[in-house]
């Protein structure tokens, strides 16, 4: 009996640790800091980009040239002008390629970063979805506002051409 308590107990601790692990990081939460690849093939540094800039949107999406994933950009595109009159560094991370990213950012005309987050790296340090038996798997569309390394805004029902709108009157609400 003794027994069958002690591993029970072992196997809710197990499954609490990795619901635990499963959720996105929340307001308040530290921002992940670390280098990744951009859609050039260079490496962007996020710690950097956060001490250089008053904000810093770190927004995930599925899949380069899909709909919804070209609508989310596409508003932060448009928006672009009143972010950056903000002083907001826009980051887009999907697991596609340097060679989609680069693609699909000459296309719709991004005048930001995207990050091609083929490992995964930037995917889970923000600690959103699980990849599949071999590692991969899409990012889950979600966005973050990160202000002098803090998240203070996130995004977790994945807007798309709502994004910039919502980012924006989050940021009216800041003054």
């Amino acid at each position: 009996m003794k027994n069958i308590v002690v591993v029970a107990l072992g196997l809710l601790l197990v499954t609490m640790n990795s619901l635990a692990e499963d959720k996105p990081l929340q307001v308040g939460d530290a921002a992940p800091v670390f280098s990744a690849v951009t859609d050039s093939g260079g490496s962007l540094n996020l710690g950097e980009v956060y001490r250089q800039h008053a904000y810093t949107l770190v927004y995930f999406y599925p899949k380069a040239k899909t709909g919804g994933c070209t609508a989310q950009g596409c508003a932060l595109r448009d928006a672009d002008g009143e972010l950056a009159k903000l002083d907001v560094f826009i980051i887009g991370v999907s697991t596609d390629s340097v060679k989609e990213q680069a693609e699909f950012k000459a296309e719709q005309k991004f005048p930001f970063t995207l990050l091609a987050d083929t490992d995964r790296k930037v995917t889970n340090a923000f600690q959103l979805g699980a990849a599949d038996a071999e590692g991969k798997g899409n990012s889950a569309r979600q966005a973050y506002l990160i202000r002098e390394g803090k998240i203070i805004y996130a995004d977790h029902k994945g807007a798309t051409t709502e994004q910039a709108r919502q980012v924006l009157d989050f940021l009216a609400t800041q003054k």
